[in-house]
C-alpha cells in the first residue's frame, strides 16, 4: 500500500481509537435502545402524518409533504439531542488526565487522537440518520416531496451533528471539562437555539408575496440556526429566501439567499476550525500540570488559597449544608448563579425600554419574553437535573458514600438534605424569570410609565373580542411558584436516577430522559386543553412550566378556551398553580419515602461499583 493511502487509512477507517469506540459501543445495549427507540418515533410521527384526509392523490401529496417536515423537524431536533448523549463520554472519560497521559506515550499522532475521538462517537449519530432514510424516500411515494428537499434535511442534521461533536471532543482534549460540564454544555446548545430563534423572529419581516398570505423574510439568524435553515430550505413559500438585488447587507449575501446551504457551511468551516485548534494544541496542553488562575488566586479559591477561617453553622442537617457548600465553593459557580441573574434583570429592563421607546410592540414583547424566559426555565430546569442526578453517584464514584454510611447520619436525612442543599443554591437561578417576568409585571401595572407602547391587547374567542393586559402581572408570581414546584420534582427525579445509577453519566441521561418523557406528556396535554376547555384547560396550564409561562404572557395562544371571562380564566390559573404545586410536592413525598425504603438496599448493591 502507498504511503499516503496507509496514512488516510490510519486517520479514519483503522484508526485504533475509532475502532475501539465503535466496537465498544455497538456492544453497549444502551446505544441499542437509543437506536431502536429513535427509529421507532420516526415511524410513529410519519404514520400519524399521513392519516386522515379523503385519499385523493392531492391529500396524499399534501398530507406526505407535511409528514415530511415535522419527521425532518423531529430528526433535526433528536439529533441536537442525542449528540451530546453520545459524545459525553467524551467531555467525561477521556477528558480524564490519566486517559490522556497514557494516549499521548502511544505512536498515535495528534489528528489520529482528535479524529479518532470524533468520528468513533458521531459513527452512531450517523447511523442514526441513515436509519430513518427509508422513511424519507417512503413519503416521495406520496408526491410533494422533491428529493432535493430530502438530501437537504440530511445535510442540515449532518452538520448540526458534526458541528456538536466537535465541540465535544474540543473540550476533552482541552481538558476544558469535566462531569458538571455535561449538562453546561447542553444548556449552552439549548440557550443558542433559544436565543438566534428569538432573534429571527425580532427581525423577520413582510414578504410581498401575496396579500394576506402571512409570509416572511429569511434575516440574518436563518443561516446559524439549524431549525431555522430546515425551514428556509422546505417551506421556501412561507419563509422566503431574499432575491440577490434584495439582499438587505449586500456583503452577507448567501446568509439571506441561501440560508441552508450557508448554515451547512459554517457548521463546517467551524468545525474544521475546532479540529485544527484541538491538533495543534493537544501535546501542549498534555504537558500541563494543574493550574490555579490568577483570579481565582485573588478571591482566595483553588490550591493556592491559604489561611484559615472561623467555623460555620452547619444547621440542623449537615447533608443540605454540605451540598450547597460544596457547590459554591468554586468560582466558576458562584459566578455562574449571579451573572445568570444579573442577565435576567438587564433582559427584563431592555425589552421594557425599547416597548417604552416605541422600538418593540407588544406582540414582540410578547415573543421576546416567551422566548428569553422559556431558555431560563429550561436551564434552570436541565441545572437541577445535572446537580442531582450526581449528587449520590458521585459520592459513589469517589468513595464519599461509604464514609457517609458509617456515620449516624439516616437516609431519610440524607435524601432530604440533598433535595434542600440543591433548592438553596438554586435560589438566584430560580429568582431569574421571576426578575425578568417582575420587570415587565410593574412595567404593565404603572402603565408603562407614559411610554409610546400600548398597554392593552385584543383577542378574538368566538364571535367576542376581549382586551387583555400586556401580560397578565401576576404571572411572574405565578410562574416562580410553579417553577419551584416543577424544580423539586425534577431534583427528586434525578436523585433517585442517581441512587440507581453507578455512573454520574447514566444517571444524568436517565433522569433527562424521564423528564423529557414526562414533560411532553403534560405539555401536550395542557396545550390541547387550555385551547379547548374552559377554565379546567387554564388551571391545567400549570401542570408545566413552559404552558404556564405561555398563558401568562399569551394566554390567545395557550388558553383561548377560557379568554370569554377574564377574571375567572386568571382565577383558574392561581386555583392551577396551587394545585399543582401540591401535585408535585406529594410527588416529591411519595418518591422521597420510596428512595428511603430501598435506599440501604440500592447501596448495598452498587456498593464497589464505580
Amino acid at each position: 500500500m502507498p504511503a499516503i493511502l496507509h496514512w488516510l487509512s490510519n486517520l479514519l477507517p483503522t484508526n485504533p481509537i475509532a475502532v475501539r469506540i465503535v466496537s465498544g459501543g455497538s456492544k453497549r445495549s444502551r446505544h441499542l435502545l437509543l437506536r431502536a427507540g429513535y427509529l421507532a418515533i420516526m415511524i410513529a410521527v410519519l404514520l400519524i402524518g399521513l392519516v386522515g384526509g379523503d385519499g385523493s392523490m392531492k391529500q396524499l401529496a399534501t398530507r406526505g409533504a407535511t409528514a415530511f417536515w415535522v419527521v425532518a423537524t423531529g430528526q433535526v431536533l433528536l439529533i441536537c439531542v442525542l449528540t451530546p448523549i453520545f459524545m459525553a463520554g467524551a467531555i467525561v472519560q477521556e477528558a480524564s488526565p490519566r486517559t490522556w497521559d497514557i494516549l499521548l506515550t502511544t505512536p498515535l499522532g495528534n489528528l489520529q487522537i482528535v479524529l479518532g475521538n470524533l468520528f468513533g462517537r458521531l459513527f452512531f449519530i450517523l447511523a442514526l440518520l441513515l436509519s430513518t432514510l427509508p422513511l424519507f424516500v417512503l413519503t416521495q411515494f406520496f408526491g410533494g416531496v422533491p428529493g432535493r428537499a430530502i438530501a437537504m434535511s440530511y445535510a442540515i442534521a449532518a452538520s448540526s451533528a458534526l458541528v456538536v461533536a466537535t465541540t465535544a471532543v474540543t473540550l476533552s482534549v482541552t481538558r476544558s471539562a469535566g462531569k458538571r460540564a455535561v449538562l453546561v454544555f447542553y444548556a449552552a446548545v439549548v440557550m443558542y437555539i433559544f436565543a438566534t430563534y428569538a432573534a429571527d423572529a425580532y427581525a423577520r419581516t413582510q414578504a410581498a408575496i401575496g396579500i394576506g398570505s402571512g409570509a416572511t423574510r429569511t434575516t440574518l439568524f436563518t443561516a446559524f440556526n439549524p431549525f431555522l435553515a430546515l425551514e428556509s430550505a422546505l417551506r421556501s413559500t412561507s419563509y422566503v429566501p431574499y432575491a440577490p438585488s434584495d439582499v438587505p447587507f449586500p456583503p452577507f449575501a448567501p446568509l439571506y439567499t441561501s440560508p441552508a446551504v450557508s448554515f451547512c457551511l459554517i457548521a463546517v468551516t467551524v468545525s474544521f476550525l475546532l479540529i485544527v485548534w484541538s491538533t495543534v494544541r493537544l501535546r501542549v496542553i498534555g504537558t500541563r500540570g494543574p493550574q490555579v488562575s490568577m483570579l481565582k488566586a485573588l478571591v482566595g479559591a483553588g490550591a493556592s488559597a491559604g489561611g484559615t477561617r472561623q467555623s460555620r453553622r452547619v444547621g440542623s442537617n449537615p447533608i443540605a449544608w454540605r451540598e450547597r457548600m460544596l457547590r459554591t465553593q468554586s468560582f466558576g459557580g458562584l459566578f455562574g448563579r449571579w451573572a445568570f441573574l444579573a442577565l435576567g434583570a438587564c433582559v427584563g429592563f431592555v425589552l421594557c425600554g425599547l416597548h417604552r421607546q416605541g422600538v418593540m410592540d407588544g406582540a414582540q414583547l410578547r415573543l421576546a419574553l416567551l422566548g428569553v424566559v422559556g431558555a431560563e426555565i429550561v436551564v434552570v430546569l436541565l441545572t437541577a437535573v445535572s446537580l442531582s442526578a450526581t449528587a449520590v453517584s458521585r459520592e459513589r464514584e469517589d468513595g464519599t458514600l461509604d464514609i457517609l454510611l458509617t456515620t449516624p447520619i439516616q437516609p431519610g436525612p440524607y435524601l432530604a438534605g440533598k433535595l434542600a442543599g440543591i433548592v438553596q443554591f438554586l435560589i438566584p437561578m430560580l429568582a431569574v424569570p421571576f426578575v425578568t417576568l417582575g420587570s415587565v409585571a410593574i412595567y404593565v401595572l404603572s402603565n408603562g410609565f407614559g411610554g409610546k407602547g400600548a398597554m392593552i391587547m385584543t383577542a378574538q374567542t368566538g364571535l367576542n373580542t376581549v382586551q387583555l393586559p400586556l401580560i397578565f402581572p401576576e404571572g411572574a408570581i405565578l410562574v416562580v411558584v410553579q417553577l419551584v414546584a416543577a424544580t423539586s420534582f425534577a431534583i427528586m427525579v434525578g436523585l433517585q436516577w442517581s441512587l440507581r445509577t453507578k455512573g454520574t453519566i447514566g444517571s444524568v441521561m436517565a433522569a433527562i430522559g424521564v423528564l423529557g418523557a414526562i414533560g411532553l406528556v403534560l405539555g401536550g396535554c395542557a396545550t390541547a386543553f387550555g385551547a379547548n376547555v374552559p377554565y379546567v384547560g387554564a388551571a391545567m396550564t400549570a401542570m408545566s412550566p413552559l404552558n404556564m409561562l405561555a398563558a401568562v404572557v399569551d394566554p390567545p395562544m395557550a388558553i383561548s378556551g377560557s379568554l370569554d371571562n377574564v377574571p375567572a380564566a386568571r382565577t383558574s390559573l392561581v386555583i392551577g398553580t396551587i394545585a399543582a404545586s401540591i401535585c408535585f410536592g406529594a410527588a416529591c413525598f411519595a418518591m422521597h419515602a420510596a428512595m428511603k425504603k430501598n435506599f440501604m438496599m440500592t447501596v448495598r448493591r452498587l456498593a464497589g461499583t464505580n
